[in-house]
């Protein structure tokens, strides 16, 4: 059969442009006008009129990691420009003016010249992945021993970036054989790269994979990419925007992000230090730990609520348990082990195969279940040191875990009741979750069969729900797929803090049953839930999201007791202890400091409310009551306002 010597291809409005056979989305451009053709970016394959949606090609990935946007309505492929176009296709040119996909691409870009940047001033570095996200971008690195990268380094690697967005290097795809891919990946001594391969290729059968190269860097990546990095304004903090504008404006977010780091708060509010002879792992002071309990008590009363028994387990276990997992083959690089009497130990990376040891110690009836366990359980991940960043990324983990053993009737109705749970818990904290379906990844244990129908049942509990949600392709847990809870904090940035996972591998693996109706031995289905995420993680957020400024039931002091002068402590013990007995957590400022230097302290502690007792409020049984930020709100009985207080307080009011 002869080739065709013409395509056609049809635009949004549904004009249809004939072009010659092979011509690309450059080409097309060209074709609309030479105004369009100077603004094109990319081109986007999109839905077919008649439904369905164009799926992105079969390959490759330096960002095989990265999160992925489910196809919306009419959405499709994006791709690069210089790449032949199907015939029949529905087409659109992306420029600056597309909004989330353009922006996508052109922080892609950005990824990669700030790895060809970092390999041409540190010789030796090896680079992972380095995808576009919600915020900007990143890209993971490993260092040679003995090199070190801190924020003194970026002028220097942003210089190095803007000479080659400078050069207007051009962006070019090379699609090759795997085996010699992976043969350069090894030559060049990229373990990351190799290891991105296999993976791939154990994942789906692949003959070929994408390379791009821009300047001296060569990627293994899927793409797309705008035509040259021309494109890209960046600075090395993530980010890339089209205008200088945009950039700005993100610089003042950025500011107010530095102005609520939890790490400087938690220095200020004196709530934990880290030390580098445990990196990783908070040590909690006494405020802090008032916090912690604070969230452990609404965790506990919660869960005990909503049919949760609580459990807890040791985080020291024989390997065999974590080979009989999965962890040993999947999550080993992750762990920490040691030896305990010749016999190969290792540090629980996750509470899962736990719970399962509970489940298994009894013999399980259809009436039993669904059985749901909690724990605040103490876990240990290896994150490189390079990626530890105060509360929000460690290495001692305490989640808000929890685990359901039911039946198959009744996953979706327990997957119902985690989101709800979840909703409950945002809400108090004014966070709008945002929903993502997470599917198998490259690295996975089970059979297709399971993790279509655990895919399958979660979509369809959402869908039950009536609950918008995206797809996120290739980012479930190694044992199934799950469902993300997404929210952004008071500065708009974007946080995923709940999971609920559902998993058909476990219970198979340890041989899980129970006796069904019929009499029978039947097999559970295993649901893993945590709606904070972690303990720490979710303080992190919480510290950033307030200023510091914590809810009444969260602060670590909620009021404190200022004597106007000495002769007023010992009124000012009998206001504290009406507080305290109460339950409140308060202090009593009896130095002979002035009242404003008290106030002015107080304030800087966040103290939300302060106490102030002189003659008048002794001879009345009151205090005068001011308010952290609002200034004084007038005085009050000592018992109604201790009452009040009390009230607030078990309400969890959402501020203070």
């Amino acid at each position: 059969m002869g080739t065709t010597a013409e395509i056609t291809v049809t635009l949004p409005d549904g004009t249809a442009l004939q072009l010659p056979a092979g011509a690309t989305g450059a080409d097309a451009a060209a074709a609309i006008g030479p105004g369009l053709a100077r603004a094109a970016l990319a081109v986007e394959l999109l839905a077919p009129a008649n439904g369905g949606v164009v799926g992105a090609a079969a390959g490759s990935s330096a960002d095989a990691a990265a999160p992925q946007a489910a196809a919306q309505p009419d959405r499709g492929e994006v791709r690069d420009l210089a790449r032949p176009l199907p015939n029949g296709a529905r087409i659109q040119i992306v420029t600056a003016k597309s909004g989330s996909e353009a922006l996508a691409l052109i922080r892609h870009d950005a990824a990669h010249v700030l790895a060809t940047a970092v390999l041409e001033l540190y010789p030796g570095v090896k680079i992972s992945i380095g995808p576009a996200i919600e915020q900007g971008f990143y890209y993971d690195f490993e260092f040679p021993p003995g090199v070190s990268v801190t924020e003194a380094d970026f002028p220097r690697i942003e210089e190095r970036m803007r000479a080659h967005v400078k050069a207007a290097e051009p962006f070019v795809r090379e699609d090759v054989a795997v085996t010699d891919a992976r043969a350069r990946f090894v030559a060049e001594r990229q373990d990351y790269k190799v290891e991105l391969i296999d993976d791939l290729v154990a994942a789906a059968p692949l003959e070929t994979v994408s390379l791009y190269t821009n300047g001296p860097f060569i990627d293994l990546c899927r793409g797309p990419h705008a035509p040259t990095t021309k494109t890209v304004l960046t600075r090395i903090y993530g980010t890339a925007f089209f205008t200088k504008a945009e950039l700005d404006e993100h610089l003042q977010r950025l500011e107010q992000a530095r102005a609520r780091d939890h790490r400087r708060l938690g220095r200020e509010l004196d709530l934990f230090q880290f030390s580098e002879l445990s990196p990783g792992a908070p040590f909690w002071k006494p405020a802090g730990m008032a916090v912690w309990n604070a969230l452990t008590d609404f965790w506990r009363e919660e869960n005990r609520a909503r049919g949760y028994r609580e459990v807890k387990t040791p985080i020291l276990y024989d390997v065999e348990l974590f080979k009989q997992s999965g962890h040993w083959a999947t999550y080993k690089e992750n762990m920490y082990f040691t030896e305990v009497e010749q016999r190969p130990m290792g540090l629980k990376p996750m509470n899962c195969p736990a719970h399962i040891q509970i489940y298994k110690d009894a013999r399980r009836s259809y009436r039993d279940l669904p059985i749901r366990y909690s724990e605040a359980g103490l876990v240990h991940r290896h994150e490189p040191s390079g990626v530890l960043h105060g509360l929000l990324r460690v290495r001692h983990i305490t989640q808000d875990d929890a685990h359901i053993f039911c039946t198959e009737e009744q996953v979706q109705e327990e997957v119902v009741r985690c989101l709800r749970f979840g909703f409950h818990i945002y809400e108090l904290f004014g966070f709008e979750p945002r929903l993502e379906l997470s599917t198998r990844p490259a690295k996975r244990i089970g059979s297709e069969e399971m993790w279509d129908r655990a895919e399958g049942a979660l979509a369809g509990a959402l869908e039950a729900e009536g609950l918008a949600y995206e797809l996120n392709p290739g980012d479930g847990a190694f044992y199934g797929p799950k469902i993300d809870l997404h929210m952004k904090d008071s500065i708009g940035r974007s946080w995923q803090l709940g999971t609920v996972q559902l998993d058909y591998s476990m219970p198979e693996r340890f041989d899980l049953s129970y006796i069904g109706a019929d009499n029978a031995e039947h097999r559970p289905v295993m649901i893993h839930r945590a709606l904070l995420g972690s303990f720490e993680r979710f303080i992190g957020i919480l510290i950033e999201h307030y200023a510091g400024e914590l809810p009444l039931w969260l602060a670590p002091l909620q009021a404190i007791v200022l004597p106007v002068s000495d002769r007023f402590n010992e009124y000012g013990e009998g206001v504290l202890q009406a507080l305290r007995a109460l339950g409140l957590r308060a202090e009593l400022d009896g130095r002979g400091e002035s009242i404003g230097r008290k106030i002015r302290e107080a304030e800087l502690r966040r103290v939300p409310y302060m106490l102030v007792v002189g003659e008048r409020e002794a001879q009345a049984g009151s205090v005068a009551v001011r308010e952290h930020r609002a200034g004084d709100t007038g005085s009050e009985l000592v018992g109604e306002f201790a009452q009040r207080l009390a009230e607030q307080v078990r309400r969890r009011a959402a501020h203070p």
